[in-house]
């Protein structure tokens, strides 16, 4: 294993750093750039790289940067890689790395024993007799290997190369420090450079001659063969100096002929591009040399709208074919090139070619390739690959949930109204993959929201069933019997809703609200909830009174926190708790009863009538911003003392209240924590002690009537059924599916995933009795919670809560 140091190192390069990583059942070598570092999940210790493979292994990934549903980084299809850092080297090479590089590839495969290894010549990312391309200045120079290591007599370990070059430009004998390392014949063909100024290239075939040095040959006498050889001859294209005699001109080329050359091996100076590229095109891979072909005269550069529509037909991945006979590639870079007016494209050929590069351009790396594969070509001279047929348009993801794509996953309309179940009923319907609600393009703030309110709960159905005039209102019917017919009853009799039925309902929210994003991009569940309830013509949820004014009526209340967050203190003896405690708290917590009140009394605001279902928003700001580590949804909510013009009990003598004083609330002397209110005589008690005579009770309404003695009354208090959580944009849902308190359902729109772009959402429902052992706890006891003990779930349904949902059967049923 690595040591910590070397993780700390590695886990510390920025994105975008080159590296080498070692893929397939071989451990080989591929050439990657860093993309992402950290775990894979939420909770997890383990630390991986997410790399982009480059070059010739481009497509051997097995991902786009996404992890069961999760995107992490972004590249190609099949060029991500998820690997650990035992399969991650730096670019620049040492022979440590080179060593433990080489140890961990054979130990995989069991050729060779570790112990072996420091025997044998290091080879590091070259090998002897390896082909490789060496960059100088602004020229690119091929050769052999012929010493891979470190260099003798020096302390740096930094490894070296030895290249036998084709041509005489070199300056290296083959010896260093008197130390005789390979045989090289001549110096002008010898070069020892660090490995990062070499690329590999084709390892060559060692029963094949060597030539020296690559010179053009002769004018052909006879026409060129038409025909494309199985591998093209190497022959250096040289660019026609002003004095040279032009070879006999060829037929004019097409329109879509024209290709940008290659810079010579080795040029005398670095040509000029404005003319050169427009005179030169590379050979064929014929064995006749390459003719220079000049532009007819009446030639046009293309205008900039057909160049603009050339760009947008034709992109990075695309495969594409230049000259005529033909050659086929992939298009590896796509971009611009000093002196070169158009826009060109790097290619790499399915075949080698004589004038051909490894993605390089007059010594300036563009994209990587093998050697004598790689050929730029001005990008209106490319055209699609006729060997295969055309691409469909690109795919609209609005629309694509509606196409035949998309009928494995479909669900069929229940036009009778389908009550929900519950208990081990509901479980058994929804517990599984290909539950709930399918997620498409952004979809988990309606998704969570609708499986929330209407899976396992009846509270909220008055919203399928509210009248509207069908001639008036004819957008709120259709958009009621999408929600009623096409969601919610199949909801609850299949367990599962496809993409296409809610996408069906968004567009009609977009229409309503002239809002084009409601079809594409992330919303928040009250956005969601206020526009739904606008387009059915609902009567609103809430009617709240700030003190003596008017009601206000709303669908959701947005929870305030207290100015000073309370911080728990520590008991003097362990509270009885059904999980392990410790001591000290460790988490930072408040309930959603504290919240309400503290909201509500701070704010001066009443509940004019008491509501059936009540959605609570939680005081957070983004994900990097929360004032409590943790809040406690409580089970039951006890709304009894925040009704307005009812009878409320004296919190000493239990007699009717007609006082209420907002400073003792936090008294420690009277049940801190609580609401206060006080009789006449109680309320003159309590605040003629000295610590409270700066207190200011307010007078409350009671209603009319003669009230005396003690006050038997029962609480109002509403049930939990579900809770809407978020994650780094990302919303899901937990539902209470029965009267047990480990009935609880854990829902996501988007677990995981099938395919790639084009691919489809896997929804999931799963059990997580867990969340209700930590429910039942006291704030007091969940401070003292080990914050590494929580599990996935139970960590998300605590320290993520965004939205919880209350409910008063008794009171749904008269809406």
């Amino acid at each position: 294993m690595y040591e910590p140091n070397k993780l700390q190192q590695l886990a510390s390069l920025p994105v975008n750093t080159p590296l080498w990583v070692n893929v397939g059942q071989h451990g080989e070598l591929a050439e990657a750039e860093l993309r992402y570092v950290g775990p894979l999940s939420r909770g997890s210790n383990a630390v991986y790289f997410g790399v982009e493979l480059k070059g010739s292994a481009m497509g051997k990934g097995t991902t786009n940067g996404t992890h069961r549903g999760h995107r992490l980084f972004t590249c190609p299809d099949a060029c991500g890689l998820f690997v650990p850092i035992s399969h991650v080297h730096p670019r620049t090479w040492f022979r440590s790395n080179v060593l433990e590089a080489q140890a961990r590839a054979q130990e995989r495969n069991h050729h060779q024993p570790p112990s072996t290894l420091a025997q044998n010549q290091v080879q590091g990312p070259f090998q002897v007799g390896q082909r490789v391309s060496v960059h100088q200045d602004e020229n690119v120079c091929a050769g052999e290997v012929r010493f891979c290591g470190a260099l003798p007599g020096r302390s740096s370990s930094e490894f070296h190369v030895g290249v036998l070059l084709d041509a005489p430009v070199g300056n290296w004998d083959g010896t260093c420090r008197g130390e005789k390392l390979c045989h090289i014949p001549s110096k002008l063909y010898g070069l020892l450079l660090p490995a990062s100024a070499i690329s590999p290239g084709k390892v060559s075939d060692p029963e094949a001659p060597k030539p020296l040095m690559k010179q053009p040959l002769p004018p052909a006498t006879k026409p060129a063969s038409t025909t494309l050889p199985a591998v093209a001859p190497k022959v250096a294209l040289l660019p026609p100096t002003k004095q040279g005699v032009k070879p006999p001109p060829l037929p004019p080329p097409k329109a879509t002929q024209k290709v940008l050359p290659t810079p010579p091996v080795p040029p005398p100076k670095p040509p000029n591009l404005a003319s050169d590229l427009e005179k030169l095109q590379p050979s064929n891979g014929v064995h006749s040399p390459p003719s220079p072909l000049t532009l007819s005269d009446d030639a046009e550069s293309p205008k900039e709208d057909e160049e603009e529509e050339l760009r947008s037909d034709l992109e990075v991945g695309s495969m594409v074919e230049v000259n005529d006979p033909p050659l086929y590639g992939v298009i590896r870079w796509i971009g611009r090139i000093s002196g070169v007016p158009e826009t060109v494209a790097g290619i790499e050929l399915d075949q080698e070619l004589s004038a051909g590069t490894d993605g390089s351009y007059l010594g300036e790396r563009r994209f990587r390739c093998p050697a004598n594969k790689g050929l730029f070509v001005k990008l209106r001279n490319c055209r699609r690959d006729s060997r295969f047929p055309a691409p469909e348009t690109p795919v609209n993801q609005v629309e694509r949930c509606n196409s035949i794509a998309f009928a494995e996953w479909g669900s069929k309309r229940v036009e009778e109204h389908t009550p929900p179940v519950d208990g081990d009923e509901a479980r058994e319907l929804y517990q599984g993959w290909k539950k709930g609600i399918q997620g498409h393009l952004n979809s988990c703030y309606l998704d969570a929201t609708l499986f929330s309110l209407f899976s396992c709960c009846s509270s909220a159905d008055w919203l399928l069933f509210w009248p509207s005039d069908p001639e008036e209102h004819r957008s709120s019917v259709q958009a009621q019997d999408q929600l009623r017919c096409e969601i919610v009853n199949p909801l609850r009799r299949n367990g599962y809703v496809c993409a296409s039925k809610t996408m069906a309902l968004r567009r009609m929210l977009e229409a309503a609200s002239n809002d084009a994003s409601f079809t594409s991009q992330e919303k928040d569940p009250e956005e969601f909830l206020n526009k739904l309830f606008q387009l059915l013509r609902v009567e609103p949820l809430l009617k709240i009174r700030s003190m003596s004014l008017d009601p206000q009526e709303c669908h959701l209340y947005q929870l305030f926190p207290p100015t000073h967050p309370p911080s728990p203190s520590s008991p003097t003896s362990p509270v009885e708790s059904p999980i392990p405690l410790s001591l000290p708290p460790s988490l930072r917590v408040a309930s959603v009863q504290n919240l309400l009140e503290t909201s509500f009394m701070h704010t001066g605001l009443k509940f004019v009538e008491a509501p059936s279902c009540l959605l609570l928003l939680m005081p957070r700001f983004g994900k990097d911003f929360k004032m409590f580590d943790a809040i406690l949804p409580t089970l039951s909510l006890d709304i009894t003392d925040l009704l307005d013009d009812t009878l409320r009990q004296c919190s000493i003598c239990q007699s009717v209240a007609d006082w209420e004083c907002l400073q003792c609330y936090e008294d420690p002397d009277i049940t801190p924590g609580h609401l206060k209110q006080y009789c006449h005589t109680c309320n003159t008690q309590v605040h003629s002690h000295r610590n409270r005579l700066s207190h200011s009770p307010v007078k409350i309404g009671i209603p009319e009537g003669s009230w005396s003695g003690p006050l038997i009354c029962t609480r109002r208090k509403m049930s939990l059924f579900a809770v809407t959580c978020i994650e780094t944009s990302h919303y899901v849902s937990f539902v209470k599916h029965g009267p047990h308190p480990t009935d609880w359902l854990f829902f996501d729109s988007m677990a995981d995933r099938e395919g790639g772009q084009n691919g489809f959402n896997i929804p999931q429902v799963k059990a997580c009795p867990e969340v209700g052992r930590y429910l039942s706890l006291s704030e007091e006891e969940l401070s003292r919670v080990d914050p590494a003990s929580l599990r996935e779930t139970v960590r998300r349904l605590l320290c993520d809560s965004y939205m919880c949902l209350y409910h008063s059967p008794e009171l749904s049923l008269y809406r």
